[in-house]
């Protein structure tokens, strides 16, 4: 599962949705509570009232019954493929709204009035319409050039080279670590009903493409950040966006920007129009999503397909579970499904029945929530897994798998834990439906790895949220060596992504407490390991960061980014720190929660740095994507660009 604190999970989870039916609570969190007039102000540091509060708060407001009367029916389960309402709290009520009036929901709605309409969409967000700004970005002047395509992008994939090393060769970054602290802020955007930003911008034909929280994707001028071009996806896109070129047939190619969405819908549109090229939904399981950036290699799109089932089980009347993680491959010119490969093989079948006399189906999970690392000489790509959230535990669970690019067959499985099988009933006074395994619930977050040492030797590399650093042999699959770097925990250890140059391997780490002991101490920061040995090189520890701040933790959850001998880091109380790649001393910071102008003269700030979104350097601008409204960190809703006010230094 990918994102969750525990124990006092069950409450936590409770801040998003409310018991419906004579249902328990369920679903993920907001950091930022409803403004409702009777509620009185909870006190976020203590997590526990907090929280309380926020769901007292949330079941009085007047857009429940609506729910109940209108929608439950269908997103209560009983349509297969209706959303359940756990996926849908997860948009901004203007987004929700949306789907109502012009969307994929405005039949279903038809009957309900526009103010009935509001009252729903602020009850399934747990928040008011206005408490995110919503006005729109600017569109750029007809004198503004568009995006120039005809040169192929330097970058295509979320990884940054094909084996998601997620190195940016100096010449390509154009910032020196001498040029550090003449970095400025350049553009600041505040994106519309957003309290979290990541999706990871793309720089391409003088563009940034980037997803937003309310499902708008972006072509913004890499200049003056106005609006080349927007998209409305169904839902948050919270993935990278992909560029590349389409086979042209004896026609003037067309490069196309791929991504997908909470819904888990995969999209490719133009990526000079922003005009539909293709959809397609990656499974028809109704809490389907795509959380990984899909992988772009030789004419195919994989995508990696992951859940959020999970949460569902702490209703004790839910029949838990049956979702089965994949990796879908599309023809990139047409959506044509190619193949998909399953991480479990055989179907949910009803294996017992919980304590509420619910049937309790399995095996399930094994999801996929990394973006996959293509290895060409082998022709077999890599991705990792998630646990079972249901039982019997499956030997593909928390596991990095190698598929063959043209048909999907599995070559080998390395699993890293056996028998995890987790889900959020787990932890929980209301633990009906926690599996007898009950968890640690240890993912592979974090995408896997293809690198190359310096003596030639090759290594897929995987780090997992137990903290520790797995590194196998690419042909069979084959133990190596591994190392514990952090504690690890349900928001990890490694949580996001790694980065690497040379035979140096670096390692985020979280250790975000979550209420559990553990035998070893946490050690939140980022650490420098050896490819060729897995021994820790060194270790920039930053347990103080917070400072007492709410909703803010010292660790580093957000994938990492090497470029020019440093790395650049992103930390859960949004400062970026970039460290020397040789001693990891930090060389210049900058801390995101502080106040920007944007494009449009407003004011704005970042938060936590979470998810897959890493720092994106590029001729000389860094990108940022700060925000993490969710899961009990800090909210923000900024992309920062920033450039050297001055150039580097004469060497010597």
């Amino acid at each position: 599962m990918q994102s969750m604190t525990s124990p006092a999970i069950a409450i936590m989870l409770a801040t998003s949705l409310l018991p419906l039916g004579g249902c328990e609570p369920s679903g993920p969190p907001t950091a930022e509570p409803p403004r409702v007039e009777s509620a009185s102000s909870p006190d976020p540091n203590n997590t526990a009232q907090s929280n309380l509060q926020l769901v007292q708060a949330r079941q009085a407001m007047p857009g429940r019954p609506i729910y109940e009367a209108a929608c439950a029916s269908c997103h209560e389960g009983a349509v297969r493929k209706a959303p359940h309402r756990d996926m849908i709290g997860l948009m901004p009520p203007e987004a929700i709204l949306r789907s109502m009036e012009e969307g994929v929901m405005q039949e279903e709605a038809s009957g309900l009035t526009p103010e009935e309409r509001v009252l729903v969409a602020e009850f399934l967000a747990g928040a008011t319409m206005g408490t995110i700004a919503a006005s729109d970005l600017p569109a750029c002047a007809d004198d503004v050039p568009p995006p120039d395509f005809s040169t192929a992008p330097d970058v295509i994939n979320w990884g940054l080279e094909p084996t998601n090393s997620r190195h940016i060769p100096a010449a390509a970054a154009g910032i020196s670590a001498q040029q550090l602290p003449a970095l400025k802020p350049r553009l600041a955007v505040r994106f519309p009903s957003a309290n979290r930003a990541r999706s990871q911008p793309t720089f391409a034909g003088g563009a940034i493409l980037v997803g937003s929280h309310s499902g708008k994707v972006y072509a913004l001028d890499q200049e003056s950040g106005c609006a080349h071009w927007s998209y409305q996806a169904s839902s948050e896109v919270r993935t990278g966006i992909v560029i590349g070129r389409l086979s042209a047939d004896g026609r003037a190619a067309t490069t196309a920007a791929f991504f997908g969405d909470l819904l888990g819908h995969v999209y490719a549109v133009n990526a000079g129009t922003g005009e539909e090229l293709w959809r397609q939904r990656a499974d028809d399981h109704p809490n389907a999503t795509i959380t990984g950036t899909p992988s772009l290699h030789d004419g195919v799109l994989y995508a990696p397909v992951s859940s959020l089932e999970v949460n569902l089980a702490l209703d004790p009347h839910y029949e838990c579970c049956t979702f089965r993680g994949s990796v879908a491959a599309y023809a990139a010119d047409t959506g044509k499904l190619l193949w998909q490969t399953f991480t479990i093989e055989e179907p949910a079948t009803v294996q017992y029945q919980n304590r509420a006399e619910t049937d309790m189906l399995g095996p399930s999970g094994a999801v996929i929530w990394n973006s996959p690392a293509i290895d060409a000489k082998r022709n077999q790509l890599y991705v990792a897994t998630g646990e079972n959230m249901s039982s019997p535990a499956t030997l593909t669970s928390d596991a990095i798998f190698a598929m063959d690019l043209d048909d999907g067959t599995v070559n080998w499985v390395f699993q890293a834990t056996a028998n995890d099988v987790w889900n959020v009933a787990c932890d929980t006074e209301n633990d009906h439906s926690c599996p007898p395994e009950g968890g640690p619930d240890f993912d592979f977050g974090a995408a896997t790895m293809l690198l190359t040492a310096s003596d030639g030797r090759e290594f897929v590399v995987g780090g997992q949220k137990s903290g520790i650093v797995h590194a196998v042999n690419p042909d069979d699959g084959s133990v190596v060596w591994q190392t514990r770097v952090g504690r690890g925990g349900i928001q990890g250890g490694v949580h996001f992504g790694m980065a690497a140059a040379g035979d140096r391997l670096f390692v985020p780490i979280s250790d975000m407490a979550d209420g559990r002991e553990y035998p070893d101490p946490a050690r939140p920061g980022l650490h420098a390991l050896d490819i060729r040995t897995g021994d820790i090189l060194w270790s920039a520890l930053n347990p103080d960061a917070c400072n007492g701040r709410d909703f803010c933790h010292p660790g580093i959850s957000q994938a990492v980014t090497a470029a020019g001998g440093v790395v650049y880091a992103g930390a859960m109380d949004g400062v970026l720190r970039v460290h020397d790649m040789e001693t990891g001393a930090v060389l210049w910071e900058i801390d995101t929660t502080e106040e920007f102008t944007t494009i449009t003269g407003e004011t704005t700030h970042g938060g936590s740095f979470g998810g897959a979104a890493g720092p994106i350097i590029h001729n000389g601008d860094l990108a940022l994507s700060s925000g993490y409204g969710i899961y009990n960190h800090m909210a923000g809703n900024l992309l920062l660009v920033l450039s050297a006010s001055e150039p580097a230094p004469p060497e010597g």
